[in-house]
């Protein structure tokens, strides 16, 4: 294996909150280039689950795996899935679970993905090999949608005049390369001051991937199928990158970690959610990079990682499913 080792965001972090030891089971829920189970592996003589919809990292994690016989399996499908994916190999109960949210550094730098709009490439920006890709959504979305998601999952304040732009821009050719479409969120989305922060087409393109790949959907099924697999002491481990993902974790962890309200003489105890907390954070504070990570690293700078330790309450239910 020639490739240089990718470091992970984070990744002293991660490994002290999961705590790995020898007999242990892991889940590496985003593997990526396989940085976390890597450091899995080589702390504790453990066994360690990575999970990727992306084929790619499927191919690089089989190279790795021969690396540790017999300790590392690596599973094609969605992390949101790992509670059915795992219980199919037999593995009802593990001992942690690292989910490092989000698209993945190789993705973003190979231009034929169509993440990044800093190369040229097809418009593409799916994880995994299925479903529409970006360049279906921007030229068959109509134009209130295509602001909504752009408002919603890009927080850009200028989501209505980007969607105008695009259904425009559209109607004299469709939109199929990643530098057209930045191209036309540029000429709508005003740079900042003397040229200063981020590219006007950060926003746009983002809440597109996350659209395209239903990434806010996929960590909240991912949360909960992490709470039913990790055993009574296992601890989960999320590194998020932005707002929206940290606010989905925070809301889980702080809903799944707070004591069950108290019944008054108004409302009938059996009216009262009866749910013992099933996490215990480990911090209630996030933890956030080093100045010499953030420094070396510009995609850890606005990384941030909550974790939280599994008491021996029941899981919670599953959104849509009624409790056991």
């Amino acid at each position: 294996m020639t490739a240089p080792i990718h470091i992970p965001v984070l990744l002293d972090e991660v490994i002290a909150a999961l705590a790995p030891r020898d007999g242990g089971v892991y889940v590496d829920g985003t593997f990526g280039v396989g940085g976390y189970s890597r450091a899995l592996l080589e702390t504790a003589d453990c066994r360690v689950y990575g999970i990727d919809r992306d084929p790619a990292a499927i191919d690089r994690g089989r190279a790795l795996a021969q690396a540790y016989p017999g300790r590392l399996e690596v599973i094609e499908g969605r992390f949101g899935d790992m509670d059915v994916l795992l219980r199919d190999r037999g593995i009802d109960r593990v001992d942690g679970v690292a989910l490092d949210v989000g698209v993945s550094s190789p993705q973003i730098d190979e231009p034929e993905r169509g993440f990044s709009f800093r190369f040229d490439g097809p418009l593409d920006m799916r994880m995994g090999r299925d479903g529409p890709t970006a360049a279906d959504v921007v030229n068959h979305a109509d134009e209130s949608e295509l602001a909504d998601i752009i408002y919603q999952l890009g927080e850009e304040r200028m989501a209505r005049r980007v969607a105008r732009a695009i259904v425009a821009a559209r109607r004299e050719q469709p939109i199929a390369r990643t530098a057209q479409l930045a191209d036309i969120v540029r000429s709508v989305v005003p740079r900042g001051k003397k040229g200063e922060g981020i590219d006007p087409a950060t926003r746009s393109f983002q809440a597109l991937r996350i659209h395209v790949n239903d990434e806010l959907g996929e960590l909240r099924r991912g949360l909960s199928a992490a709470e039913s697999l990790l055993a009574p002491g296992g601890r989960l481990a999320v590194v998020s990158f932005h707002s929206l993902e940290d606010r989905e974790v925070k809301a889980f962890l702080k809903e799944r970690s707070s004591p069950p309200p108290s019944p008054s003489r108004h409302t009938p105890v059996t009216a009262v959610a009866a749910h013992h907390p099933s996490f215990r954070l480990l911090s209630r504070k996030p933890v956030d990079p080093s100045e010499a990570e953030a420094r070396n690293n510009p995609r850890a700078r606005s990384a941030r990682l909550r974790a939280a330790e599994r008491t021996e309450a029941p899981a919670f239910p599953a959104p849509g499913k009624e409790a056991a």
